[in-house]
């Protein structure tokens, strides 16, 4: 706990005094949170089994994306790590999220985005691991909710990558260039929301009871 409000500290020190590299400090914090969650993960006892099912959802969300590719926006990417997270918690959710954007990107491209991404989705698995046992979760309705909004969510945090090399690059930021982004933005935002709730329709329900099954038959990830 120490450590970590000492890099707080520090971090809002160098947002201070480093205001001309906004580019930088940001992606020094995101990769500053992947290595905390990471280092948090590893202290934990897992088993050999568990780190296989755990590489298997990477690799399944990971290559999920690739067949849609031509498609921005939609790919059940996100639906497969929120039910990750949904049946085997938070950490394992965040895990699966992180490491599904670093493999896709060896194959559609990797760049300065990746840790975001990695965040992004990393946060989707968390999140639906730290709500899992809320009422509105346990219905449909619920998690179509979820999803939607982790749609326009992700969107955002991508966005402000795009807006932190805006800065770094020199351009002016103002609130018109501001609304034109993200607005820019917004219609492939709402075909991943849309794309996740139709994901989760279709075999959300299947899903769920093969990993829950998994889960309870072998013991993973209690």
């Amino acid at each position: 706990m120490v450590g970590l409000i000492v890099g707080i500290v520090t971090l809002l020190v160098l947002a201070i005094l480093w205001e001309d590299y906004y580019l930088y400090l940001s992606f020094g914090i995101v990769v500053a949170a992947i290595l905390l969650l990471l280092v948090r993960f590893e202290a934990r006892k897992v088993e050999a089994s568990e780190l296989v099912l755990l590489a298997v959802l990477a690799a399944i969300a990971a290559v999920s994306r690739v067949p849609f590719a031509g498609i921005p926006s939609v790919q059940p990417t996100t639906f497969v790590i929120m039910m990750a997270g949904f049946v085997f918690g938070a950490e394992s959710g965040f895990m699966i999220g992180a490491v599904a954007a670093l493999a896709s990107n060896m194959i559609l491209g990797q760049g300065p985005w990746t840790p975001f991404q990695m965040v992004a989705w990393g946060l989707v698995g968390l999140t639906a691991g730290l709500l899992r046992n809320r009422k509105f979760m346990q219905v449909t309705w619920g998690k179509a909710l979820f999803g939607i909004v982790w749609g326009f969510i992700f969107g955002a945090i991508m966005n402000f990558w795009g807006l932190a090399a805006f800065i770094q690059s020199g351009t002016g930021i103002d609130i018109k260039l501001l609304i034109t982004y993200f607005a820019g933005s917004a219609l492939f935002d709402a075909m991943h929301a849309v794309s996740n709730v139709i994901f989760l329709l279709l075999f959300g329900g299947i899903w769920l009871k093969i990993l829950t099954r998994f889960k309870r038959k072998y013991g993973l990830l209690e």
